[in-house]
Parts: structure tokens; sequence; C-alpha cells
């Protein structure tokens, strides 16, 4: 999936190549990835929260994004989608293993009372 997403993604800024506007997942990303989350997550706001806030923050750059945004965007930008939800499936898989496995007591058959008569 990864491997797909990645070259819509090579194609949309092989065909920006001449476009002075960076490609719009390129600029998301670096955004995102600039973004304090974990700052905002240790003071206690919500992951909801923390998105809206960074909506809010970049509402005047993502306006410009969308306004060359077309249908080879929307189709990566829905791809995307989907490849974060499974992303979020696998950690949520991953931390029941864990809860289950903090959960699992282990018996020593060796270690047996004797019965007293």
């Amino acid at each position: 999936m990864i491997r797909l997403v990645k070259i819509f993604f090579m194609k949309k800024i092989i065909n920006k190549k001449h476009n002075k506007n960076e490609p719009w997942f390129k600029w998301l990303t670096r955004e995102l990835n600039s973004h304090e989350a974990f700052q905002d997550f240790e003071s206690g706001k919500n992951p909801r929260d923390v998105a809206e806030d960074f909506i809010s923050r970049n509402s005047t750059a993502i306006t410009e994004v969308f306004e060359n945004f077309d249908e080879e965007d929307k189709y990566t930008l829905d791809q995307f989608l989907k490849l974060t939800e499974c992303e979020m499936h696998v950690f949520k898989i991953l931390e029941k293993q864990i809860e289950l496995r903090n959960k699992i007591r282990f018996v020593d058959f060796k270690k047996r009372k004797k019965i007293k008569n």
C-alpha cells in the first residue's frame, strides 16, 4: 500500500515539476513533522483537538493547497486515509497483545505443594 501511494506521490511531483508550489503531501508531511503534538498530548489534549489546532494554525496554507487540488490529489488522499486507518488498527492490535501478555500468569507445575496426611 505504501508503495502504491509513493508511486502516485512521485507522479504528482513529476507533474508539478515546473510548478512553483510544493506538492501538498510534501508540505503536509513537513508541517506535521515539525508540529509538537506530543507536547499537546502531555498537556492533556486529545488527538482530535491537536488535529483541529493544527488545521486552525495552518488554515491559510491549507486553503492554498486546495486551490490546486485535483482528482489525482483526491485519490492520493483517499489512499493515505486507508493507510492511516490500517496503521491505527495495527497499533491497536499490538496494544491488545501487550495487555494480554501482561495479564498472563505463568504457573510452575514443578513446585507442587506437598499434601500432608
